[in-house]
């Protein structure tokens, strides 16, 4: 089906099923779906879709976006970062007195002071700010679930692999991508539960999903963010 309301258009499918409400979802290629009740009429399946107006042309936006790929950064006042799953504009300012180029995040910003005003310098402080606080975020997740694993990591390292989020080797040692501070914090915390769980079972058996889900029963959910969001995760 078609419709148009405030100057957009979209297409749906209407599935009727038997259940007691109707949902919405929207598939990795835009496809819109509509699950209704058997004996909805079409008019409350209409009136429920445009109230979800909103969130449905959002969520479109997102996989145009994704399909174009990843813009080209550019490192000017106003550029926005990803930082905890939100995006947030760069601040940035000169001070040849400072040791060493730095970046904070203070009153919804992303405050990075340099040495010399290069894209490269700055970049490079927007990153170490990265690594810092993704070492302090998987810190403080892996205290937090500590409590279900009867042994600990014995070491906790942040690198820059180009293809995991997380791993863990059959010693107990636990690496995380630097890129995982720009996620939100129940994503950070499935990656970190997920590499836990290796420290028990080391392969992706039945045995190590029921464990993850037994610690994070909305697991998938944040792999979903990973899956849909991660081409954002840039510097």
């Amino acid at each position: 089906m078609i419709h148009n309301y405030l100057g957009q258009t979209i297409r749906f499918e209407i599935k009727y099923k038997k259940r007691t409400s109707m949902s919405i979802s929207i598939d990795h290629y835009g496809n819109v779906e509509v699950q209704a009740p058997k004996g909805m009429s079409d008019e409350r399946v209409i009136q429920a879709l445009e109230g979800k107006w909103d969130w449905i042309q959002e969520k479109l936006n997102e996989m145009k976006e994704r399909t174009l790929g990843p813009k080209l950064k550019t490192y000017d006042h106003g550029e926005s970062f990803l930082y905890l799953g939100k995006e947030y504009p760069i601040q940035i300012s000169q001070n040849m007195n400072i040791e060493q180029d730095y970046a904070v995040f203070e009153r919804e910003k992303l405050h990075i002071v340099v040495k010399q005003l290069e894209d490269e310098k700055i970049r490079q402080a927007l990153k170490r700010f990265y690594y810092q606080q993704c070492k302090m975020l998987v810190e403080r997740s892996i205290k937090s679930y500590q409590s279900n694993f009867k042994t600990k990591p014995r070491s906790i390292r942040i690198t820059d692999n180009k293809t995991n989020w997380g791993t863990c080797d059959s010693k107990q040692q636990l690496t995380f991508n630097w890129k995982l501070a720009m996620a939100p914090q129940q994503v950070i915390d499935y990656v970190v539960v997920h590499e836990m769980c290796h420290m028990v079972h080391l392969n992706h058996d039945r045995s190590f999903w029921r464990l993850v889900g037994k610690i994070l029963p909305d697991y998938e959910q944040q792999e979903n963010w990973l899956a849909l969001s991660s081409w954002k995760m840039t510097v």
